[in-house]
């Protein structure tokens, strides 16, 4: 990982690699900040991203535990706003080029990212993500709705897909959260810190970096060549004083809000890879947890971005599940589960391995980025 410092292509590296739920090794590379080369610290803050989803994905569970809804429930008897949805015609020309939906989108669709939803990132040139982009509604950055009218604003925009049918990664998790708030009948940011962040003393975890934190929050950098992530060279996207985690916004979202500390997050992982348990408070059940770890996508459907494919994956109630192992693959990654941050925050969770890692840096674009890539294969043949 040292490399990636060195050639200025990553300013900072956490690295965690367990065996069962023992640490094997923990350690850090790079900088706090580039400009002050201060080094980069264990209880560093990072900006989570999409490794907020397992955390909403575990937080609506213990509501399924509860009896609270059931898998197959229609999101329309929790949130009516989605009663009607459209959806968009094969050969739409428009987002007005629409049909009516066959089926209800189900709450397992929400944790599957088969619903139909979309980002607007995504494919930007594609009539969906240019319809999330056109009405209002702009998911990486308006932080000024809640998360009922950002869920009213999805309902409003055409499904792509019918619901059940396809995978696209999604805004789901964000209508996990609003969920979260109306079976609960809390806000989302509570019924986190109450009961997820404190019985796990999760201490360092929130939606925002309160200034006495701020001096363990780390830069974020952007390549200067988008195009070529093994180019040197970044900029800096955004502060740790002054920047958009650095005071308290309306919106929580479930797939992308928080900001954790490596121990935090291990804790939080040790619970999961602890059958749901960990040191005396227990969140899940284990058969919830194996329910979690089974593909809920329709035969032949597997996970795939448009710019990078993921071969042998599918997905089951917030992970992604290496399925079949391809040719590179080593024997204990059959089963694995696992997703990741857009900055580069990466877990996987390997059970017949016997490991889990956890690598994190704060690079935006860092998910799709060979870094991860490199530790996994490391971690597997030195600890696998």
């Amino acid at each position: 990982m040292q490399h990636y410092i060195d050639k200025d292509i990553l300013s900072c590296i956490s690295t965690l690699v367990m065996r069962g739920t023992d640490v094997l090794d923990y350690s850090t590379f790079g900088y706090m900040d580039k400009n002050s080369a201060a080094p980069l610290t264990q209880d560093a803050i990072y900006r989570m991203y999409s490794n907020t989803k397992i955390v909403t994905s575990v937080a609506l569970m213990m509501l399924y535990e509860e009896g609270k809804f059931g898998l197959d429930d229609p999101l329309s008897k929790f949130m009516p706003d989605f009663a009607d949805p459209r959806v968009l015609r094969a050969d739409a020309k428009s987002a007005e080029d629409v049909e009516a939906c066959t089926s209800a989108i189900q709450i397992r669709h929400l944790l599957s990212h088969s619903a139909g939803l979309s980002y607007g990132f995504i494919e930007p040139s594609s009539i969906i993500d240019q319809a999330y982009n056109g009405g209002g509604l702009n998911v990486l950055g308006d932080f000024s709705i809640d998360l009922e009218e950002f869920s009213h604003r999805v309902s409003q925009l055409p499904l792509a897909y019918q619901p059940g049918t396809s995978w696209r990664y999604s805004v789901a998790t964000d209508i996990c959260a609003r969920l979260v708030e109306v079976l609960s009948g809390q806000a989302f940011d509570v019924f986190l810190q109450q009961r997820i962040f404190t019985p796990l003393a999760m201490v360092d975890t929130d939606f925002w970096v309160p200034p006495e934190k701020a001096h363990r929050f780390i830069t974020m950098y952007s390549p200067t060549d988008m195009l070529d992530p093994m180019k040197p060279g970044m900029v800096k996207a955004d502060d740790p004083v002054t920047g958009q985690y650095n005071s308290q916004r309306v919106l929580k979202m479930g797939g992308g809000g928080l900001v954790s500390t490596i121990p935090d997050y291990l804790t939080f992982i040790r619970m999961i890879v602890n059958q749901g348990e960990w040191q005396g408070v227990r969140l899940l059940e284990p058969a919830t947890l194996a329910l979690m770890r089974t593909n809920q996508l329709a035969p032949g459907v597997g996970v795939a971005f448009p710019m990078w494919q993921m071969p042998g994956t599918v997905f089951g109630l917030g992970f992604a599940l290496h399925e079949t192992l391809q040719a590179d693959d080593p024997a204990g990654a059959k089963g694995e589960y696992h997703w990741g941050g857009m900055a580069g925050t990466h877990t996987w969770m390997a059970p017949q391995a016997g490991i889990t890692g956890i690598c994190a840096t704060q690079r935006m674009p860092g998910f799709l980025h060979p870094f991860s890539h490199d530790f996994k294969r490391l971690s597997y043949a030195i600890a696998g």
